[in-house]
């Protein structure tokens, strides 16, 4: 198989002048079983910290399962195909954002934690971490199991960790094991209103 590199320029070329970290971070399954310094995984959020947010009231909050005995407690709620592989993940991090302010309804709760999760994503990269997020998981269950409160609303699942060889996957997941390719920009432009070539 193609180096990690070569693929990312097979499947990643860019048609505009971008830093290369966007181009870098992509979702791997396949994890190193080798825990991250704490040092190093507590930088990925405070990146995140950093995000931009509505009347800056930071609606992101993340519960972080790096001992066995916590990523244990996550298991319990993780479907079937993630499970196959995310156990390796030293770090599983679930992203859940606080949906309320003393004013009322916050309604962009999940735009703003998305862009703490941007930053995260990149910082793991420029650290030497990967992170793959996902959505399989019972949410409900996830909800009842780390006590979190209905003003929370649940946003995603992260593994985050060193990227593994593709060939410790089994053998249908190695073969997706490789960066996905993007739509081109003009794809996802429109001018003035929608529908409207840019």
């Amino acid at each position: 198989m193609a180096n990690a590199q070569t693929l990312l320029e097979q499947n990643r070329p860019t048609a505009y002048s971008i830093d290369p970290i966007n181009v870098n971070r992509w979702s791997p399954r396949s994890f190193l079983e080798k825990e991250i310094p704490q040092e190093k995984l507590l930088s990925v959020f405070e990146a995140a910290r950093f995000a931009p947010s509505a009347f800056n009231y930071q609606p992101w909050r993340f519960i972080v399962a790096a001992s066995p005995e916590d990523r244990a407690r996550f298991y319990t709620f993780i479907g079937e195909f993630n499970l196959t592989w995310c156990t390796k993940a030293p770090a599983l991090v679930l992203i859940v954002s606080s949906t309320e302010t003393d004013k009322g309804p916050f309604p962009s709760h999940a735009f703003d934690t998305g862009a703490a999760w941007g930053a995260l994503a990149h910082e793991a990269v420029r650290q030497g971490l990967v992170t793959h997020a996902m959505t399989g998981f019972d949410f409900a269950k996830a909800r009842e199991t780390l006590g979190i409160p209905e003003d929370y609303a649940i946003q995603a699942l992260v593994a985050i960790g060193y990227q593994g060889p593709s060939d410790a996957l089994p053998e249908g997941m190695a073969q997706r094991e490789v960066p996905s390719p993007r739509k081109p920009v003009q794809e996802l432009l429109f001018q003035g209103t929608f529908g409207q070539a840019f």
